[in-house]
């Protein structure tokens, strides 16, 4: 597989991002053990997973505005795709997730934006080659789509794992045309950058032009509100 071009290329927002805690299966720095415990009712998938070390915490102390951080966590997030790619179609590949923690506050946004552009680039970037990635606030109260309770995280960070062709689609139902891809993803080991500059704003204008249509759901909107909200 040839590695993406995330590494060589320019970043004039390093360091606006500092490492905390290297990947880990037991992280100090941040208290998930009962967090985790309790989502293993919602997920058939943890349990093993942390019963083979394959879920894993690299966590992150945000130390800049909030357009370098948001840059840096699309460069974490990227980073943990690639590393996941080659791993995947190994024994047990399948339960590898990696989880990209961020600390700290940024003067003017909350943690909600501040994941929002940066999770919807990188799931629209991979995708199609069979990473999914999730988004979870520190003390946000969430319900399945069932209904039943999501324990509210202790610490906001970016789950990346590998996607659930029968599954993940429909997660996704208010982005068809991502549910779509996920739904055939293949990984060829493309550079999902492509013709795409790495470059921070130049992906986040290509992602804008991958939000839902007008014709979108009220959840779907709000969604789509989130992410154009100034500073985000």
């Amino acid at each position: 597989m040839t590695p993406t071009r995330i590494d060589g290329a320019s970043r004039p927002t390093a360091g606006a991002l500092r490492l905390v805690e290297a990947t880990t299966t037991r992280p100090t720095s941040v208290d998930i053990t009962a967090y985790v415990e309790r989502m293993t009712v919602h997920c058939p998938y943890l349990s093993p997973s942390i019963e083979r070390g394959t879920t894993t915490w690299t966590v992150y102390r945000a130390d800049g505005s909030a357009d370098a951080v948001q840059a840096e966590l699309f460069h974490a997030g990227a980073q943990a795709a690639e590393w996941l790619r080659p791993l995947i179609p190994r024994p047990h590949g399948s339960l590898r997730c990696e989880n990209v923690v961020i600390l700290g506050e940024v003067p003017g946004i909350e943690h909600r934006d501040l994941l929002a552009w940066p999770h919807w680039d990188l799931k629209n970037l991979y995708g199609p080659v069979g990473i999914m990635f999730g988004k979870f606030y520190a003390g946000e109260e969430e319900n399945t789509r069932a209904g039943r309770r999501i324990p509210p995280a202790p610490v906001s960070f970016l789950p990346v794992r590998a996607a659930i062709r029968r599954r993940d689609p429909q997660f996704l139902r208010e982005t068809p045309d991502l549910a779509a891809a996920l739904s055939v993803h293949d990984d060829d080991g493309r550079d999902v950058f492509g013709q795409l500059p790495y470059d921070w704003q130049e992906i986040r204008t290509w992602a804008q032009r991958l939000l839902p249509s007008p014709k979108q759901s009220a959840s779907s909107r709000a969604a789509s509100e989130s992410l154009s909200r100034p500073g985000s």
